[in-house]
């Protein structure tokens, strides 16, 4: 058993949804000084890892307020990846805090996903305490350049393994090619860990989550290369163009859009998601990146599903209801049923 950490600790599938007003902040992601005037909250008492305050290309500082609750969808979803052990802005949400907003938009569940072995256990963990929360594990393909030049990739992915054979755990993930952080000389130790992550899924019957960034042709080399593929594979945060949209329909690969969709300049994004083949969509927030226009930039958070999922749905010319139904149907498909 994983100690559990006390981010996770108090969630509760039975716990009720939270009430959120459509155009105002939920109370758990008020500003701290507001949050503790709202329900008592300390807003102090995160643990794990935390978002930078500036922007990644620019270096301007970033907007750390959450952004207000859309309107809540008509049928519900599961987000697809989420980073829950990440805290942003100026406070830190407990999982059962975030599930709960969530919930009471119609966001009725999450894969909580792992990049490395601390934020793996994490996940599992989670998972292990919420019924609404399934868990993917793995090391991230950024990482694993510097694991492998210190020896250590191999303890690493040890506990990878180990930990991919709790019962919460759906997905092997993320994994996949990187290469807008890591040079050409971190690429082999990428293409080690990716096959190894890939015979892991197929070894326990997982579904694989792919991080692929300015690497999709290697991403879909490595995968028609490799002599099994897990039973579903998932390309998180599609960033690709029709053209690798169309190979992920004749592959029956799922294609998960976060709210990149929605930004200004992805009109390559949006004409992929037009042609993606229907039941190999998903939707996800990449909590907490990513966060849908027009609040790009600012911190994401699970119940922020539904501002991805309008815009989807206006890409595609299709009912919100119907798909939001598909989708719903897919990430069964794709990763079981949640109990």
């Amino acid at each position: 058993m994983i100690q559990r950490n006390e981010h996770v600790s108090g969630s509760t599938a039975e716990a009720p949804a939270s009430a959120v007003t459509a155009g105002e902040v939920p109370a758990p992601y008020l500003p701290e000084e507001s949050a503790q005037q709202a329900n008592g909250s300390s807003g102090a008492e995160g643990q794990g890892p935390s978002r930078a305050v500036t922007e990644e290309r620019s270096g301007r500082r970033r907007r750390l307020e959450y952004p207000p609750a859309p309107e809540p969808l008509p049928v519900p979803v599961f987000d697809n990846h989420a980073h829950l052990d990440f805290r942003d802005g100026r406070i830190s949400v407990s999982v059962a805090e975030a599930l709960d907003t969530a919930g009471a938009l119609g966001v009725t569940g999450a894969i909580c996903v792992g990049y490395n072995v601390e934020s793996s256990a994490f996940a599992v963990d989670a998972a292990q305490a919420d019924s609404r929360l399934k868990a993917a594990v793995a090391i991230h393909p950024n990482d694993a350049p510097e694991l492998v030049a210190a020896g250590a990739f191999d303890s690493a992915f040890a506990r990878i393994e180990q930990l991919s054979t709790e019962e919460q755990v759906v997905a092997v993930g993320e994994t996949g090619l990187d290469y807008f952080r890591t040079g050409e000389d971190g690429v082999d130790a990428q293409k080690r860990s990716f096959a190894a992550h890939i015979e892991l899924a197929v070894e326990r019957d997982l579904a694989m989550q792919i991080h692929d960034r300015d690497a999709h042709d290697d991403v879909v080399a490595v995968l028609r290369d490799a002599a099994e593929l897990p039973r579903s594979v998932v390309f998180h945060c599609f960033s690709g163009d029709a053209e690798l949209a169309r190979i992920c329909n004749e592959n029956g690969w799922y294609m998960s859009f976060a709210g990149t969709v929605t930004f200004a300049n992805a009109s390559g994004l949006r004409e992929a998601l037009a042609v993606a083949d229907p039941q190999l969509l998903l939707v996800e927030t990449d909590t907490p990146f990513l966060t849908p226009h027009p609040y790009r930039g600012q911190p994401n958070a699970p119940y922020m599903i539904p501002q991805t999922m309008r815009r989807m749905a206006e890409v595609r010319g299709a009912r919100l209801e119907q798909l939001c139904q598909q989708i719903m149907l897919n990430t069964t498909q794709a990763y079981g049923t949640w109990t």
